[in-house]
């Protein structure tokens, strides 16, 4: 009987099962934006530890997510292209395995950092996810509602955060009014928010002066493709993963040196 077709499944079957064994999950280093809000302040740029990590950007702009190494690093915000006067110096603490929007909010005299944690789990299914940020600083407090509708995030004042909403996918005329009030502050039509996507949408701008009062929606994260092969138990170490095919392949040869000694 040629055993040699049985070892070599035998060999590819503990390959495999070593391949799901040593899945390891490795803490994922924490992620980082920007978002200026300052409705008076120009384009700037934001040096972290001294190194610029984000440049030039203006009113409304949203930086994509950096990723960094978990730790206290010290965030200065300068005009772009100088590096005084610091409008906003300030440490931040960023852990393992989150992900943070750092908002200028204020006037010029008065910008600040708003420090957001985010919760960018992925919606259910046919869901989007949806939070409302006040970064309007001469607004009153707001509720956000659909128009001629519900309120959804109640009495939200400036640098207020509403929670994270689960919505189901499609198109929202939304209205932003005086908290406790009928007032349209201002209206936000035609806001589409796609399944599997979270979102934050922002007021900007000041409500009685240059720049006018606006909402601008971000997207914060969007559920990806499948994977061609996915894995459930985190990233594979391929280093374990190649040392255990050598130490399979070597006892597939030992294997064959002793089934040629046994002939």
């Amino acid at each position: 009987m040629n055993r040699k077709p049985f070892v070599l499944l035998m060999v590819f079957a503990t390959v495999v099962a070593l391949m799901a064994s040593t899945a390891v999950t490795f803490a994922a280093g924490p992620r980082v934006r920007v978002v200026h809000a300052s409705p008076d302040a120009p384009a700037v740029d934001v040096l972290v530890n001294g190194s610029a990590a984000f440049t030039n950007a203006p009113f409304k702009g949203i930086t994509n997510y950096a990723s960094l190494e978990a730790g206290t690093y010290s965030v200065d915000v300068v005009p772009t292209g100088a590096t005084e006067p610091k409008v906003i110096s300030a440490n931040l603490t960023l852990d393992a395995d989150k992900d943070y929007t750092v908002v200028a909010v204020g006037k010029l005299a008065d910008i600040e950092p708003l420090v957001l944690v985010d919760n960018n789990a992925m919606p259910a299914a046919g869901k989007a996810h949806v939070r409302f940020v006040h970064a309007s600083p001469d607004a009153p407090a707001v509720d956000i509602a659909v128009k001629g509708g519900p309120v959804l995030f109640p009495n939200v004042a400036f640098k207020g955060v509403g929670d994270y909403l689960p919505v189901d996918a499609g198109t929202y005329d939304l209205e932003v009014r005086l908290a406790g009030t009928e007032t349209v502050a201002l209206p936000v039509n035609g806001l589409t928010l796609e399944a599997g996507t979270v979102y934050t949408v922002f007021a900007m701008g000041l409500a009685g002066g240059e720049p006018t009062l606006v909402a601008v929606p971000s997207v914060d994260a969007k559920a990806a493709a499948p994977a061609i092969l996915p894995t459930t138990g985190g990233q594979i170490n391929w280093l374990v993963v190649l040392l255990m095919a050598g130490v399979s392949l070597f006892l597939f040869g030992g294997v064959q040196r002793l089934a040629v000694r046994k002939a």
